[in-house]
């Protein structure tokens, strides 16, 4: 079992802490809080230790797990890496693309692996489609949520929107071409409510719209692609893919076919993959020790990280 320390112990944090003391990939030694006050309050409540210093903390596992603000990534992974730690690091992987880099050369200098928390690359529906998924030309997401103060240190880009740039990221084989977006601030000082619409040099188009202002929850992408539509709902975990395929010339009496203006007639019909529910924030704790045990790349590299935030940077730049 690979030690394992947590750094923070907010919300996300404590979920953290929870399972992996349940994990059998991991044997947690402790955690580390900022805020000494609440740090001694979860260690009373659930019974985790808590260092009241990060350097012994570090010093004591193989595997730091950084689920601290935004703001304070870069330090707490540095420290980490300088002392030959593998890194979890919660999303996005920095506030700025320097430190996102200077963090993937350290990790190569110190031999260490890290892992970024893009955690809907682990959600059941997602991962029970993306190999249907096969150059998408044109790609639609919506990320709603009501307002919560946390996560409000970052603009609506960073703190939702991201997760989408990265799936986009993982499943479209091309470079981007270019980026037109708009932002709003409505209750934050940083925008609320963004779209944004990418497009990369193979032709295919995102239309992506984030917001954390809204009455309802919603969490919803579709992909179009040539002969398909695919539908995730990574809030309800449910999935729909719609084929077509050339018409029988005998169609039967409950076959769905559809003909276009030079006469061409496609049959549609309907894919069910099922999707296996899961825990997508152990799943991806437990894929990172499996990665560090085996010596392969993790599903979500610094990397990767670096590239959906590369893009989500000139989002924000684009408002």
């Amino acid at each position: 079992m690979l030690k394992v320390g947590v750094l923070g112990a907010g919300h996300l944090g404590k979920i953290h802490l929870r399972l992996l003391n349940e994990s059998e990939a991991y044997e947690l030694i402790g955690f580390y809080d900022a805020d000494a006050v609440n740090g001694e309050r979860v260690a009373k409540e659930f019974g985790y230790r808590y260092f009241d210093n990060l350097n012994t903390l570090i010093a004591s596992v193989d595997v730091v797990d950084i689920v601290t603000p935004t703001l304070s990534h870069f330090e707490c992974a540095k420290k980490a890496i300088e002392n030959k730690k593998h890194i979890f690091i919660e999303k996005p992987i920095t506030h700025t693309l320097e430190k996102a880099e200077e963090l993937i050369a350290l990790a190569r200098e110190y031999s260490v692996k890290g892992q970024v928390g893009h955690v809907e690359r682990f959600n059941p529906a997602f991962t029970a489609v993306k190999e249907n998924i096969k150059d998408p030309m044109f790609i639609e997401t919506h990320r709603l949520a009501e307002f919560n103060p946390r996560g409000t240190d970052v603009p609506v880009v960073l703190d939702l929107m991201i997760h989408d740039i990265d799936a986009i990221l993982s499943v479209v084989d091309s470079e981007v071409k270019q980026i037109n977006a708009s932002g709003v601030s409505v209750i934050s000082s940083s925008p609320d409510i963004a779209n944004a619409r990418i497009a990369f040099e193979n032709g295919c188009v995102a239309n992506l719209t984030a917001s954390r202002i809204s009455l309802k929850n919603m969490r919803k992408s579709r992909f179009f692609q040539k002969d398909a539509y695919i539908s995730v709902d990574f809030l309800q975990k449910k999935v729909e893919v719609v084929k077509m395929k050339a018409a029988p010339e005998r169609p039967g009496d409950f076959d769905m076919v559809l003909q276009n203006a030079e006469g061409v007639k496609k049959q549609i019909y309907f894919e069910n993959p099922e999707v296996h529910l899961n825990n997508a924030i152990k799943d991806e704790l437990e894929a990172f020790a499996k990665a560090i045990e085996t010596d392969t790349e993790p599903v979500v590299s610094l990397e990767q990280g670096t590239n959906a935030l590369r893009v989500a940077l000139r989002i924000i730049e684009s408002f």
